[in-house]
């Protein structure tokens, strides 16, 4: 679900967003979430705003209040390959708060954005201190792996349309807004981006864009996308 706030001058206490169930903040206890919203500095960011850069040694993690970020690398030949998009009520961050280890990967505001930004000894302490919180966390990036791992094994064979459509179907059911029998993605994803993530060139994309607006699955605005139909989505991305 899309939330909206106020900025910097937003006097909003903590904890007052509803984070889907689904994420790691809306899957807590109430007493762990307000452990964990208790962490760090509120921060508010603008659109288009690189908050974590790869490689870079940093090690601070951020729980994401409201808004979208993608996360971003870069492949061997220099482009740039869209690995994830996290939403409210998300962690992002994680690896490099965990290991110390450089980051594995940019992460750039999609639109405005209220987090909290989280040092890594405090990150620690509170898994330390909360084992459900440990728990969920551990549990979270374990998801993460294994959406990764699916979308490499689901995308063995598959062509670019099949590709595309469980690329739109996964984000639709995991970030989108549902709106009767579709739904609505609301943050900005480009053909480039969607290419990246259906591991095809971007010509090919377009056409399997234009495939999918014909089928009626599917309407297109500028930077947006709504699903018209998720079954017939559905059907398409995972027919046998």
């Amino acid at each position: 679900m899309r939330m909206s706030f106020g900025g910097p001058n937003d006097r909003r206490p903590r904890g007052e967003w509803a984070w889907p169930a689904s994420s790691l903040l809306g899957g807590l206890t109430t007493p762990s979430r307000k452990r964990m919203l208790a962490l760090g500095v509120r921060v508010w960011y603008p659109a288009d705003r690189i908050l974590m850069r790869e490689s870079e040694d940093t090690t601070f993690v951020m729980i994401l209040l409201d808004g979208v970020v993608k996360a971003t690398g870069r492949t061997h030949d220099g482009r740039e390959a869209l690995l994830a998009v996290r939403m409210g009520g998300d962690l992002v961050g994680e690896f490099a708060g965990l290991d110390g280890r450089p980051r594995s990967a940019t992460v750039t505001s999609c639109g405005p954005l209220a987090a909290l930004t989280v040092t890594r000894a405090e990150f620690l302490d509170c898994l330390r201190r909360d084992p459900a919180i440990a728990l969920a966390v551990n549990e979270a990036i374990v998801t993460k792996l294994r959406v990764a791992n699916s979308r490499r094994i689901d995308f063995t064979g598959c062509d670019v349309a099949t590709r595309l459509a469980r690329v739109l179907h996964q984000i639709a059911m995991t970030y989108g807004e549902r709106v009767g029998g579709g739904a609505v993605i609301r943050w900005p994803i480009t053909q480039p981006e969607l290419a990246t993530l259906s591991g095809a060139a971007e010509p090919t994309v377009h056409k399997a864009l234009r495939a999918l607006r014909d089928s009626g699955a599917i309407s297109t605005g500028y930077r947006s996308i709504r699903i018209e139909d998720l079954a017939l989505l559905s059907r398409m991305a995972f027919a046998e």
